[in-house]
């Protein structure tokens, strides 16, 4: 399977591929990551599907995607259905309805979480409260995900008011890529 840009991520997703017996529903962003395991395992049982990942930018639409999205996996005959995303700003609500489509999901409250192991990122979460989070997907997409939808390409002057109040900025590298630092 050949992974789309990141853009394609960011704006549309990944279709699944339909040939195996239990789909990963996941964010765009993590489709580089989920693919290097699968491949990495020889996971052949596993089709991935991602849901665009400038989703994110509107939490209220994250669930109504997912709940869509396992809608349709079934009617393809997936039986087996893995939505991989944490609550990502949706108050409860996609934990909620993967209750009720019968679909285990991820625990923990963002995908950074995932990336240093959900027990520990709750355990730093009161000590890094004014944290920004950067991944390398959101590195190569803070244009797509933070300087357009913020207007700070029109208005570079509210940088301050967005950004003053973070103490710390938390790059999880998944990659050693020296073009993303």
């Amino acid at each position: 399977m050949k992974l789309p840009s990141d853009t394609e991520l960011t704006e549309t997703g990944l279709a699944p591929a339909g040939a195996a017996r239990l789909l990963v529903l996941a964010c765009g962003a993590l489709a580089h990551e989920i693919l290097a395991v699968i491949r990495a395992n020889g996971f052949e049982h596993i089709d991935l599907q991602c849901l665009p990942a400038i989703l994110h930018n509107h939490p209220e639409r994250i669930t109504p995607a997912v709940r869509g999205a396992v809608a349709a996996a079934r009617a393809d005959g997936y039986d087996r259905i893995f939505v991989a995303y944490a609550d990502c700003g949706t108050a409860g609500d996609l934990k909620k309805a993967a209750a009720e489509l019968d679909v285990e999901m991820m625990p923990g409250p963002h995908c950074y979480a995932f990336f240093e192991g959900t027990e520990g990122f709750l355990d730093r979460a009161d000590d890094e409260f004014a944290a920004f989070y950067l991944t390398d997907f959101l590195v190569r997409q803070f244009d797509a995900f933070v300087i357009r939808p913020l207007g700070l390409d029109r208005h570079p002057e509210l940088r301050d008011a967005y950004f003053g109040n973070y103490e710390k900025l938390v790059y999880q590298a998944q990659t050693d890529d020296p073009d993303l630092t």
